[in-house]
């Protein structure tokens, strides 16, 4: 799918100041080293709009000085520049972070950086990101999804079961299920929703990873919209898709799942798009999308937001919203995959 540049620039700068307007601010980090693991854009805001300072290569030393949010790192190179990068373990690793005192009888290290919230949800108003490192105690499992926790300050809160979050040692009180040596607590017959959640992480963690049409689909270097729905679907569930969004579009119509309106998807589902004709909804009327070519694809995260990869200019890996905006003018139809 292509753009004049014109576009993919507009595009680009609404997908990030909506993106970024509705992420919550964790606490600062305290400073420490990092290291480049391959190579990464380096650029003076935390978002994929803003210019380039320079491409930092793989094996350069940096600290890390701040987490603006889940997304971005505030960091100074050797030679003292500051700018910010993707927080994807793909692209850096944390040196010697210090971990936060361990609270009296806690059984779980923070494994990756997660989300604690007030409530056992996803909508759930977050109380800050849990980090590399930390140790907690987890209290209960109210449902498979979700763990009750406290933190070394004794504040109690929710966070993910998905295995790449906590590593647990002993039992979960009120489980059921005993868990010696860590890794999760295991639940018979692993639900949509949890499969959902792992499909959703493995995306998440390619966040800013490089758009190129017709990408290799042997590496994960560079997606285009199908290969990266691809990829994660691969990553988190072993789940292998075809490999282009029509064909993606009819694999999700034969399971019997497609709806017409973004508003009846669920999180999730894979969303399918004709080509782009202008930001007005009159650009697309009279068009019978029944018929419509799909050009290109994403996964529905709910909220009305959609994670995907479409332009160079766009920043890659990125999440848009759909509701008023050329994307749900162009939607054709989404449903599972699964």
């Amino acid at each position: 799918m292509q753009y004049t540049m014109k576009q993919r620039m507009a595009t680009a700068t609404l997908t990030a100041a909506l993106l970024f307007s509705s992420i919550s601010v964790p606490a600062a980090l305290a400073a420490q080293a990092g290291e480049v693991q391959s190579s990464v854009n380096m650029r003076t805001s935390p978002s994929t709009s803003a210019t380039i300072i320079r491409s930092l290569k793989k094996g350069e030393q940096v600290t890390v000085v701040d987490q603006v949010n889940s997304y971005w790192y505030k960091v100074t190179d050797s030679s003292g520049k500051t700018g910010y990068i993707s927080t994807s373990s793909q692209y850096i690793e944390l040196k010697n972070a210090t971990a936060t005192p361990a609270p009296s009888g806690s059984n779980a290290v923070v494994k990756e950086s997660v989300s604690f919230r007030k409530a056992a949800s996803t909508s759930g108003e977050r109380i800050r990101f849990l980090k590399k490192g930390e140790q907690v105690t987890v209290l209960s499992m109210p449902n498979s999804y979700w763990y009750e926790v406290k933190d070394g300050n004794g504040v109690r809160g929710y966070v993910s079961t998905q295995d790449s979050y906590l590593s647990l040692t002993g039992s979960v009180p009120g489980s059921g299920s005993g868990n010696s040596g860590g890794g999760t607590v295991t639940v018979p017959g692993e639900s949509a929703s949890k499969s959902v959640e792992k499909m959703i992480a493995a995306g998440m963690r390619y966040l800013g990873t490089p758009y190129e049409y017709g990408s290799n689909r042997n590496t994960t270097t560079t997606f285009d919209c199908s290969d990266f729905v691809r990829q994660a679907f691969l990553d988190g569930l072993g789940i292998k898709l075809p490999a282009d969004s029509r064909q993606q579009a009819q694999y999700v119509k034969d399971k019997g799942t497609a709806k017409t309106s973004w508003s009846q998807l669920k999180r999730g589902d894979v969303v399918f798009f004709m080509s782009y004709k202008g930001t007005k909804a009159s650009a697309y009327s009279g068009i019978n999308k029944a018929t419509a070519a799909i050009t290109h694809d994403g996964i529905y995260l709910g909220d009305g937001k959609v994670l995907h990869t479409y332009s160079v200019e766009g920043g890659g890996v990125t999440v848009s919203s759909i509701a008023g905006t050329h994307w749900e003018y162009r939607m054709v139809f989404g449903g599972s995959a699964l």
